[in-house]
């Protein structure tokens, strides 16, 4: 019961926070004196050929949701399918479809779609062109097992899926405390998630934000020990953000989490301005002292 009324009161303290900085930042007023729009977000989530569903796919669309409701910043468009993934989508006919979000009246994307999501060619280029001309994209945990298949993707993510080789307690480094997404996290601080690993990624084409900490020479990574759990990168002009979290529905729930998340894709849809700034490794577990707890989010393996 008191970790509960904890969180209850963290939820509520986080929403306050987030109310006070859409009243200060919210989109303004256009000529005229009439409101300007607020931006459009597809929360995209297609999860059909996932090798485990993850049942906190559901709720973290929905704090997407409700964290653009409550801050005025942003309305979402929650879609499972992914015929919306086009400048000009089609129903199940092959006929056009009308109204409804498409890649023509969104401004960015929330991406939790699991392994191989069903996009045809042309889906795939004008997926593509819709970052590189400027729009966001902003992927969360299974976002990075999507389209092994499809080298362009691996590009625009910047990584991809290595598996979880670490799952429980753990040392989060912040390595760039000064990006919107991260600035309101310690330097250093212990989190329990099951954390996926990327691969094929270059340091000089991503701004890697936070880190797990391990130690050299540890069998289960990668022989550099090099760990990034959340980074932001420009795909042309397009602003990318990935984040490792969450993987259960209780670490989505934690202030932390969610602010991350906020701030991403405020950044993503260019509410907030801040340069991605691909940088070598920095801080260790050793040098930094650890933080404040940022919560629970253990889950079952995927």
């Amino acid at each position: 019961m008191t970790r509960r009324v904890g969180l209850a009161i963290s939820i509520g303290i986080a929403a306050c926070s987030w109310l006070a900085v859409a009243e200060q930042q919210r989109p303004g007023q256009a000529p005229g004196g009439r409101a300007s729009p607020r931006k459009r977000v597809l929360a995209w989530a297609d999860t059909r050929n996932g090798q485990a569903q993850h049942e906190s796919i559901g709720h973290a669309l929905a704090i997407i949701e409700r964290l653009g409701y409550e801050s005025g910043m942003w309305d979402t468009f929650i879609r499972t399918d992914s015929n919306v993934i086009s400048k000009n989508p089609k129903k199940t006919d092959g006929t056009p479809a009308s109204g409804g979000p498409s890649l023509s009246n969104v401004d960015a994307i929330f991406f939790a779609g699991h392994r191989e999501v069903a996009l045809d060619a042309s889906q795939k280029e004008e997926l593509l062109q819709f970052v590189r001309e400027g729009h966001g994209f902003v992927a969360a945990h299974v976002g990075l097992t999507a389209f092994e298949s499809w080298p362009e993707f691996g590009e625009l993510l910047g990584a991809r899926f290595d598996g979880h080789p670490i799952v429980g307690d753990g040392i989060v480094i912040n390595e760039n405390p000064t990006f919107p997404a991260t600035k309101h996290l310690p330097a250093a601080f212990a989190f329990n998630d099951e954390f996926y690993q990327p691969s094929r990624f270059s340091r000089d084409t991503i701004d890697v934000l936070l880190r797990l900490d391990v130690k050299p020479g540890d069998p289960r990574v990668h022989a550099d020990g090099d760990y990034p759990l959340a980074w932001a990168k420009m795909y042309g002009k397009g602003r990318v953000f990935f984040g490792s979290f969450a993987h259960t529905s209780a670490t989505w729930d934690i202030r932390d989490v969610q602010q991350m998340y906020f701030e991403a894709l405020r950044w993503s849809l260019g509410l907030t301005d801040a340069e991605p700034a691909p940088h070598p490794l920095r801080g260790s577990a050793a040098d930094l002292a650890p933080g404040r707890s940022s919560g629970r989010g253990r889950g079952a393996a995927r």
